[in-house]
């Protein structure tokens, strides 16, 4: 079969051991069809149409574009569109293949890269394709141009070739051609628990290495960011559609864990939000980051992958009033707990990035045991990796001049890896404790949940500072 580079030194091997070619739950070589342009076409047609997608063709051609679809509809956070633009292009004479490009749009601003708001590139219509169908300038112009319900209201958008809905299609036609199709043993093994019904996003590079069944994966982030709980949720989801069971630990208090628990199995209802929002967690008098409007879209959208089926679940694990080593302590313990009881499941546990460390000391404390060194003395495949990210802005709390903590929009310093979220891991574990790096691009801050009333939150609001009270 014909090998293709997925052009990035960062994509990681496969597992040792394993004879899949899927990778990092992405594919690294084509699909090709055994079979001409014109016998596949009509069933990549009818695939789209059965799975529920409206689309229109290009003229004289084998190529079509979905219209936009919504996921995760009616949420104001976590809902986001996605469309594929499909060709069909010959490879000799009697054999062809797919290039899918998928574009996301999110109503998070996740993805927004800065100037993403002008019309940059080429216009695409012509006299042969007035439509300019898959033109970047027309798609921009119509979403403009577009009002009332049917408007694409995101505020990120992401474009990229989708190998794994590739293999999909092919997967799904191939037997259907020829008897002489290829067998399954000779293609990447794809394992989906759905097929084009939920949308994931770019496969993650890296991702697939470390979040396996039986595996912790501790990511030390920088509170009060966009990036951070959009990479979390893409995660989840790329993890849990590959059919592995995915619990996602927040830095929350566990007294909330019975009202993450209820809301994650609820309908979202206006009753089940002012629930959740209802816990003092939400209104703290100095948030930090991690009660932030991000976080909301987090749980949000693991709500909504668990009501479409997938094998979700969600702990709290701070333990205030504790501080120091015994707040360390009570939160590994929490975490050896959730992983003692949930040993096939694959654990994403979100935190400051002091906390996933597993080396002892801190330049202020040479005797301090951080909660990654202790879950690591206890269990074999634990993995710390801390964060990495373009310069942007957070909601950061700060100790100021005159001593009291100034919570706010603040300016962060970061080194440019482009826009495309991934996992490097390292050769060990370096001197900082960690194994490696999760890369979420530019950041950009995320306002405490209830200053910006994403969700309902109960009768009254909260207001940003220095902003009129809501009526």
């Amino acid at each position: 079969m014909r090998r293709m580079a997925f052009g990035c030194l960062l994509l990681l091997a496969a597992l040792s051991g394993c004879s899949s070619r899927f990778v990092d739950f992405a594919p690294n070589e084509e699909a090709i069809y055994e079979h001409p342009l014109d016998e596949v076409w009509p069933r990549v047609r009818t695939y789209f149409s059965a799975n529920g997608f409206i689309f229109r063709e290009a003229p004289g051609g084998a190529q079509l574009e979905t219209e936009w679809r919504e996921e995760f509809m009616g949420s104001k956070v976590a809902a986001y569109w996605h469309r594929y633009l499909v060709i069909a292009k010959p490879e000799g004479p009697n054999r062809c293949k797919l290039v899918i490009t998928r574009e996301t749009r999110s109503a998070n601003k996740a993805l927004k890269a800065p100037g993403s708001e002008l019309m940059w590139g080429v216009d695409g219509r012509t006299e042969e394709d007035p439509s300019g169908l898959g033109s970047d300038v027309t798609t921009r112009l119509a979403m403009q141009n577009v009002t009332g319900d049917n408007a694409i209201l995101g505020e990120s958008q992401h474009s990229a070739r989708d190998m794994v809905l590739e293999w999909k299609v092919f997967r799904n036609l191939a037997p259907g051609l020829s008897r002489n199709a290829k067998k399954s043993s000779e293609s990447p093994d794809v394992v989906v628990t759905k097929d084009a019904y939920i949308e994931c996003g770019v496969p993650i590079l890296g991702l697939g290495k470390l979040a396996r069944p039986g595996n912790v994966v501790l990511l030390g982030e920088l509170h009060g960011t966009q990036q951070v709980p959009h990479f979390v949720a893409q995660s989840a989801c790329q993890v849990a559609t590959h059919g592995i069971p995915v619990t996602v630990g927040l830095e929350v208090p566990r007294p909330n864990q019975e009202r993450l628990e209820t809301f994650l199995a609820s309908a979202g209802t206006e009753h089940d939000w002012a629930k959740l929002m209802e816990s003092p967690f939400w209104r703290s008098p100095y948030p930090d980051g991690r009660n932030s409007e991000g976080v909301v879209y987090l749980i949000e959208a693991l709500r909504k992958l668990r009501g479409q089926g997938l094998d979700v679940n969600i702990f709290a694990y701070d333990q205030p009033p504790l501080e120091g080593d015994a707040r360390e302590e009570a939160m590994a313990k929490t975490v050896l707990e959730v992983a003692g009881k949930s040993p096939k499941r694959a654990l994403l546990v979100v935190s400051g990035n002091l906390h996933p460390r597993q080396v002892k000391g801190l330049p202020w404390n040479p005797d301090y045991s951080p909660m990654g060194l202790r879950v690591a003395d206890q269990l074999p495949n634990v993995f710390s990796l801390d964060i990495a990210y373009n310069s942007g802005t957070a909601w950061i709390c700060a100790m100021g001049k005159d001593q009291k903590l100034d919570c706010g929009v603040k300016p962060t310093k970061g080194a440019d890896n482009g826009d495309r979220y991934f996992v490097q891991l390292f050769n060990g574990r370096n001197a900082q404790g960690y194994h490696g790096i999760f890369y979420v691009g530019t950041v950009s801050a995320s306002l405490p949940a209830v200053y910006r009333g994403v969700e309902p939150a109960g009768s009254t609001q909260a207001t940003s500072p220095g902003s009129a009270p809501a009526h």
